[in-house]
């Protein structure tokens, strides 16, 4: 099989780690970096110097990479992304750097994540051998509730991960922990909380996030997808067609969060939900209306997963994901992951509710192209 036909499932998983600026970012990494679990991981970092690597650890290094006697290789930042990722596959390939089998790119303390799942999913090159595994956001237990009244960027961060890493907390008061994560869990329902104490964290918990299973090799869409964490969301999960999940007859999407809206809390802006769809899609249209719906929508759209059934593909479901107005490209999987052929889609947006994002989708699913 050749470089180009790498079956996505074989590909390099790569986490993006993030969090903001005194998180513990860069204590967690550093951690990792010397966990013996880690000896068959790429790390990708702005400065070697920041993550303060102990001199006895590395086995080798040179301008631009260090190789740690963990068997962990720590390479920084050439030029821009796309380079770097380019350049240490094809070292890969030839030999010249040990055979990673996962890579985690660290970005900055300010960096909103998009822009480089932006460019995973869009770069020619990079999404043919590699493969979004998750965003892993490192949150501040001790200031988190105060960075994110002030800082959307924060709170973004902890909206778009797949895990979430709570640091500080052997410094922080158990109450406050509680607090901070029952504010997480109405940011970011689906994303499992890890505590690290002492900047500590088992890189079990932190990976394999995505669609596949490095096991298996195979899809498993239901903890990729994770739809059942929303039922609970701004009133419970919103079905089309009449169909309403147990105790919400009377739910049609409006917003229902517990807490009480103050303007200086950024995360009253961000909301999560899910749309079924009963019966199965034509692709043109679905296509279209989730193109329609990203250009239109697509700065206030911070993540879309989604689980679709398409009349043209009998019965083989198809997954869709996007980042703000980018989609990755379509992957058909084998099978469904239970009985239910409901198409889902799962959001989380910024300024919007669920009746906007459905009236878009269903104005253009009405359209007749006949």
């Amino acid at each position: 099989m050749s470089q180009t036909q790498i079956a996505p499932q074989d590909r390099v998983p790569v986490s993006v780690l993030t969090g903001f600026l005194g998180s513990g970012k860069t204590t967690l990494l550093s951690k990792l970096m010397a966990n013996p679990a880690m000896d068959k991981v790429a790390v990708i970092v702005n400065e070697f110097g920041e993550i303060g690597i102990d001199d006895a650890l590395v086995i080798q290094s040179n301008e631009d990479t260090i190789l740690l006697n963990s068997g962990c290789l720590c390479c920084t930042v050439r030029g821009d992304l796309v380079d770097t990722m380019r350049s240490l596959f094809i070292q890969r390939t030839d030999g010249e750097v040990p055979a990673f089998e996962r890579l985690v790119v660290e970005t900055t303390g300010l960096a909103d994540p998009a822009p480089i799942l932006h460019t995973m999913m869009a770069d020619p090159f990079l999404v043919t051998r590699y493969r979004l595994d998750g965003v892993i956001t490192v949150v501040d237990a001790h200031h988190a509730m105060d960075q994110f009244d002030k800082q959307f960027e924060s709170i973004k961060q902890a909206a778009v991960a797949d895990r979430i890493v709570l640091s500080k907390v052997d410094l922080t008061d158990p109450e406050m922990v509680q607090t901070v994560k029952a504010r997480l869990a109405n940011v970011n329902p689906a994303a499992p909380v890890i505590e690290a104490h002492h900047g500590d964290a088992d890189p079990n918990e932190l990976f394999d996030a995505g669609l596949y299973n490095p096991l298996t090799k195979s899809a498993d869409v239901a903890q990729w997808l994770r739809e059942e964490a929303y039922r609970d969301t701004e009133g419970h999960v919103y079905h089309r067609h009449g169909e309403h999940g147990p105790g919400n007859e009377h739910d049609h999407g409006h917003d229902n969060h517990a807490h009480h809206h103050d303007v200086n809390r950024h995360d009253d802006h961000i909301h999560s939900f899910a749309l079924y769809y009963d019966t199965p899609l034509k692709w043109s249209k679905i296509a279209g209306a989730l193109d329609m719906m990203a250009q239109t929508h697509g700065a206030n759209i911070l993540r879309i997963k989604g689980l679709l059934n398409v009349i043209e593909l009998d019965d083989q479901p198809v997954v869709v994901h996007a980042v703000q107005h980018m989609f990755h490209p379509p992957a058909k999987i084998d099978d469904w992951p239970n009985d239910d052929r409901r198409s889902r889609l799962v959001f989380i947006v910024r300024d919007l509710n669920r009746d906007t994002i459905e009236s878009v989708l269903n104005s253009y699913l009405a359209l007749d192209f006949t």
